[in-house]
């Protein structure tokens, strides 16, 4: 792995115009940034990055069969004992999942590790499938690149592929997310786009516009009956909104299903490490109030916990179970906060404590490697860089390649 300057091409801020990648530049800096790309080798792609990625997605359905079904874990991921048997049965009842992506810190010399999971409403899937592809072919076809050079990215193929093995042709689905986001719509069209090259419907409409009939089914802005919905809408937001009452008799199947609010949960990052300690890919992770109890002797099995300070001596992070893109996160060395994120809201959840495994700098700048899964298999991978050691909102978007 490392990080190349290249050439940019010279017109593609008009192609992203003409693509409707409006938000290309965000507030006066860059958010695609192709003046360098990360290279991998094959092998690093293949057996550092996509098998792990691939396996800890099996480990996470494993997990979230646990959660399910106990009562008391879910209530502690933040899930309200109204909505149990909404999750539990989602689960149990087989309703499938679509995409989601993995978070990982990564520099080329070491196992993966898994920062967190965003499985259920991940962004950056315009810019990952289709518009470093077209960086991809187009820096191939300048000789910027060489003709044997690769990228890791059937990202857009593989969501066919689900769309179909999910749907008879001819379905007819929804798609909505909030107004005035960009980003939020270039997802939900890149999944429509996905739906309609596998033979299916895609209807997109502002979700401020979901309406409920009389008889207790979503509609659409056009009081159509929604058969099929994805949401660009938090789990954790949706259960507190006044339509989550409606959604077990909706008769609406809903993607992402409603176990996926125990996954894209920070929560899961402590389950996960109790039933895979030790795993590879995974960092120490703790329920930062089961912490506090073992320590104070207050809790039976302080064992669990003793190597705490041991496992934690390169830092930790203290993150809550809800918050998105990198809000209310603090790393933590030595007892002293030397990073830290805006609260945005999520400063009142419980917190996990995970330990700190630094990003790699690269000319200044720390990547995370998205790591795409569709279905339940790895499907390609973007990458986000920041000046910053945490992760954010308007982290710039890499391109990368493959070339051995």
């Amino acid at each position: 792995m490392e990080k190349i300057t290249l050439p940019e091409r010279p017109d593609w801020r008009e192609k992203a115009k003409e693509v409707g990648f409006t938000f290309a530049d965000m507030h006066g800096e860059p958010y695609w940034d192709e003046s360098s790309a990360y290279r991998f080798s094959l092998r690093e792609i293949e057996e550092d990055i996509e098998d792990p990625s691939s396996e800890l997605h099996a480990m996470c359905r494993e997990a979230v069969d646990t959660i399910t079904k106990d009562e008391a874990l879910m209530t502690k991921l933040g899930i309200a004992p109204l909505h149990h048997d909404l999750v539990a049965n989602s689960w149990a009842d087989g309703a499938p999942e679509l995409y989601g992506r993995f978070d990982l810190a990564y520099d080329g010399t070491g196992p993966a590790k898994l920062l967190e999971y965003n499985a259920d409403t991940p962004t950056s899937l315009y810019e990952t499938s289709a518009f470093q592809w077209d960086w991809l072919e187009e820096q191939i076809a300048n000789g910027v690149l060489q003709d044997g050079d690769d990228q890791f990215n059937g990202l857009h193929e593989a969501l066919i592929a689900r769309f179909q093995e999910l749907f008879e042709k001819g379905t007819d689905l929804h798609f909505t997310a909030m107004a005035d986001s960009p980003e939020d719509y270039a997802t939900v069209e890149s999944l429509g786009w996905a739906a309609r090259a596998a033979g299916l419907g895609a209807h997109y409409f502002e979700l401020q516009k979901l309406a409920l009939s009389t008889d207790g089914q979503f509609l659409d802005d056009k009081d159509q009956v929604i058969g099929t919905l994805f949401k660009l809408y938090p789990w954790e937001d949706l259960l507190n909104d006044e339509y989550a009452t409606h959604i077990a008799t909706s008769g609406c199947h809903m993607l992402e299903p409603a176990w996926k609010a125990v996954v894209s949960n920070k929560g899961i990052l402590p389950v996960l490490w109790q039933m895979f300690e030790g795993h590879p890919n995974l960092l120490p992770a703790f329920f930062e109030a089961d912490v506090a109890r073992a320590l104070d002797g207050q809790e039976a099995g302080p064992e669990r916990f003793s190597s705490v300070a041991e496992q934690f001596q390169a830092g930790y992070v203290r993150k809550p179970i809800f918050s998105r893109e990198g809000a209310a996160v603090e790393i933590i060395r030595a007892g002293t906060t030397i990073e830290a994120t805006a609260q945005s809201g999520y400063g009142e959840f419980p917190r996990i404590v995970q330990a700190y495994a630094p990003l790699p700098e690269f000319d200044g700048f720390h990547p995370v490697i998205g790591s795409w899964i569709v279905g339940e298999t790895c499907a390609g991978i973007g990458i986000r860089e920041d000046r910053a050691r945490i992760t954010q909102d308007l982290s710039r978007f890499k391109p990368h390649f493959i070339r051995d």
